[in-house]
């Protein structure tokens, strides 16, 4: 079970709590039979708890010998007698050997075992030994029948004929007035006995309180350590993850996997050390405690332990599958709900308000159904269990009732029976409630799993070619070739780029042109290694890129991504997000190439403006600048710009691009741009028409040798910019036609 390999690694937690458990059971369970001793022993019997004295007046002594050898002269003859007919009037002790089996002694020799039980004392009594405490149970079914005779309790005819428990108690009775024939205080030996038990009772509960507190503090802490685990591994493991991992999964299935599942998990976890283990030991202890006070009463738990079971039983097999599609239904309300958040603004643009709403309650909806389902039938469970309860409780005031006045049962003994059956029944409801929840959160753990078991397809090699690169802060550029690269997103999708090939001198600037889905963007993951080749190589500085590991092969390379993107934070924070220590000049220098040093001046906290979520309370504009400003600050070799100009003015574009070509010397630089004017002055411009290179040479070259790029040039140059950009001899020609 995937739960419980969460627990597997807390064994030693697991064990403790099993302990402190067990511990709790033992005073939760014991309660009940103090309880019962109180108003049996405490109240009715006068604090007398055994039918043998612990002393005895000298006529009652003999008397007791004389009976018990009596019986033991007389037990043949008794044997003869018709079945429910007594013997001579020492038969009492015949029950007593019933009761206690063939093999007790005090049946084979019980004038022996009383002999030996008491001595003489010096005030002319008989004491009770050390022999005779050690046999008190033994001693009491010997004693109790000539107890009961001698004090006119019962009949000779009657003694060996009673029930075992009725006899006991007449015997009880003859000892409270063998004390008083003593002169014994039975009222302050009642107080003793109330006094002693109820410091136990006290004493029971402190113990059972220490063993709750030690519990939940163990339980919590491990259902806290699991779900810190979890998030860290999870979030370890998503780091890893390269694009197409997140893609499969989907950012939101991940966010509702690290945050509701594993807070699901944590809770489950808790609950299972604290109930879940605790729930069979106090009901199995309860069984166990009903059968040693009134046997004759397990039939009724017997039954109600198994409609419950049944109850339950059914339950688990409707709600079964709910629970399991639940946390699907809790993916796809995440879901919607953050693309429209996310997508907010284009939804009003278009006025498509009520079709999101729509959606939204749709996937909303469904889960309410699942829950309205599962939680009725929660519901349901709830007064079945309490049904059961109450019958019982009225089952056991009924029969115990009739056992009392006949005199076979006591009313304490009832009282306990009435609270163990409410123990074993809570038990069972525990285990039910949580036996319900526990497939809910099985498949919570097997989504974590899913994750966890889940490998990047983007890995460092076992044996990385890190030493073949310099110093990233003090080598020239670097170069960058592709050799016959294939590659597509999805493996029976096309390809997006198709045998590509092309080389980048260290040193160079390179701008990648083309039309919308030409592969652009996928050269520069493909180099920054987001994203594994199908087919072929991406080398730098002749490595190929997959024998690095990707911490070395980025530390190389500063990336500007398509989509500007923030942390919360400073500016400061956010420009130098690559490195822990960003010097003051360094981050002046970056903020002053990207063109950014203006508007942070302009804040009255300068680089140490706050910066909101995702970059929210700054315009696109200078949210480019400052992630191009991030990039700057990196001492790279090979800076890539995936359409980072975008936003940006032609006047700030052209400054940008100025500052780049002056400050970047000597670094190689690779653009993807969609403005002709970014990309013209660059040493070499590929272009990219449905994944594969159409052209590649300079501006000029381009403008007389490639249709695909004079086609783009044209839409956005005017006919003067494009002649002055030709070689006079083109130029001359075209004026000759």
């Amino acid at each position: 079970m995937h739960l419980l390999r969460k627990l597997a690694p807390h064994w030693r937690a697991v064990l403790l709590c099993l302990a402190l458990l067990v511990v709790q059971a033992f005073g939760d369970l014991s309660l009940p039979r103090y309880t019962s001793l109180i108003v049996d022993v405490g109240i009715q019997q006068s604090g007398v708890e055994h039918a043998s004295p612990d002393q005895l007046t000298a006529s009652t002594h003999d008397q007791i010998a004389a009976l018990l050898t009596q019986e033991q002269g007389g037990e043949s003859a008794a044997g003869e007698k018709p079945a429910g007919e007594s013997a001579a009037a020492p038969d009492g002790a015949a029950a007593p050997a019933a009761a206690t089996g063939g093999a007790d002694p005090a049946a084979t020799d019980p004038a022996a075992l009383f002999a030996a039980a008491y001595e003489p004392a010096a005030d002319g009594t008989f004491a009770l030994t050390e022999q005779g405490s050690a046999v008190r149970d033994q001693l009491d079914a010997v004693v109790a029948g000539p107890l009961a005779q001698i004090h006119g309790l019962t009949a000779a005819d009657d003694a060996g004929a009673a029930d075992p428990s009725l006899l006991q108690q007449q015997g009880i009775a003859a000892a409270q007035k063998e004390y008083q024939a003593l002169g014994r205080d039975l009222g302050a030996m009642q107080m003793d006995y109330l006094l002693r038990t109820s410091a136990i009772m006290l004493g029971m509960a402190a113990l059972i309180m220490a063993a709750m507190i030690a519990v939940s503090l163990v339980a919590s802490r491990t259902g806290a350590r699991i779900g810190r685990d979890l998030r860290q591994r999870l979030f370890a493991r998503v780091m890893e993850y390269s694009a197409a991992e997140i893609d499969s999964f989907s950012a939101a299935s991940l966010i509702t996997r690290g945050t509701n599942d594993i807070q699901l998990i944590q809770n489950i976890c808790t609950m299972l050390l604290r109930m879940v283990i605790y729930a069979p030991i106090l009901a199995l202890g309860g069984v166990v405690m009903v059968a040693a006070t009134a046997p004759s009463m397990a039939w009724i738990i017997a039954i109600a332990v198994a409609v419950l079971l049944t109850v339950v039983g059914a339950l688990m097999a409707i709600t079964g599958p709910k629970f399991r599609i639940m946390q699907q239904v809790i993916d796809r309300v995440n879901q919607v709900a953050r693309e429209v958040l996310t997508g907010l603004p284009v939804v009003r643009a278009f006025s498509r308000e009520d079709h999101e709403q729509e959606r939204f309650d749709q996937a909303s909806t469904t889960l309410y159904r699942t829950q309205l389902f599962t939680n009725r039938a929660m519901t349901f469970m709830g007064p079945t269990m309490m049904l059961i309860m109450n019958g019982v409780a009225v089952a056991v005031v009924w029969f115990g009732g009739l056992r009392v006045s006949m005199g076979t049962l006591q009313t304490g003994q009832i009282i306990a029976l009435i609270t163990y059956s409410m123990v074993i029944i809570a038990g069972f409801l525990m285990i039910s409630m949580i036996s319900i929840m526990l497939p809910r959160a099985n498949v919570a753990a097997q989504r974590v799993d899913q994750v966890l078991a889940t490998a990047s397809s983007v890995a460092d090699p076992a044996e990385p070619q890190d030493a073949l690169l310099p110093d990233a802060a003090q080598a020239p550029g670097a170069r960058i070739e592709f050799r016959d690269v294939s590659f597509a997103y999805d493996q029976q999708g096309e390809n997006a780029l198709d045998h590509v090939s092309f080389t980048i001198p260290a040193g160079s600037t390179c701008a990648i042109v083309g039309g919308t889905g030409s592969g652009k963007s996928t050269v520069l993951q493909l180099i920054e290694r987001f994203r594994d080749v199908a087919s072929g190589q991406v080398l730098l500085d002749g490595v190929d890129v997959r024998d690095l590991s990707q911490a070395a092969l980025r530390s190389q390379l500063g990336y500007v991504p398509q989509r500007a993107f923030l942390f919360s934070g400073t500016i400061r924070s956010n420009v130098g997000y690559g490195q822990d220590h960003l010097s003051d000049e360094r981050l002046a220098e970056a903020l002053r190439i990207a063109q950014a040093a203006d508007f942070v001046a302009e804040r009255p906290e300068g680089a140490d403006a706050p910066i909101a979520q995702s970059g929210s309370n700054v315009s696109g504009g200078q949210r480019q600048r400052l992630a191009i400003a991030r990039a700057l600050a990196q001492p790279a070799r090979a800076f890539l710009f995936d359409d980072s100009f975008s936003a940006l003015d032609y006047r700030t574009d052209a400054a940008l691009r100025q500052e780049l070509q002056t400050s970047l010397a000597g670094r190689t630089v690779v653009i993807v741009a969609q403005r002709i004017a970014t990309v013209m002055n660059a040493d070499q411009i590929l272009v990219l028409e449905d994944g594969r290179v159409v052209g590649r040479g300079t501006h000029a070259e381009l403008l007389e040798s490639c249709p695909e790029y004079r086609q783009i040039a044209e839409s956005q140059l005017s006919p003067q910019e494009l002649e002055s950009a030709l070689p006079a001899s083109a130029a001359k020609g075209g004026d000759a036609q």
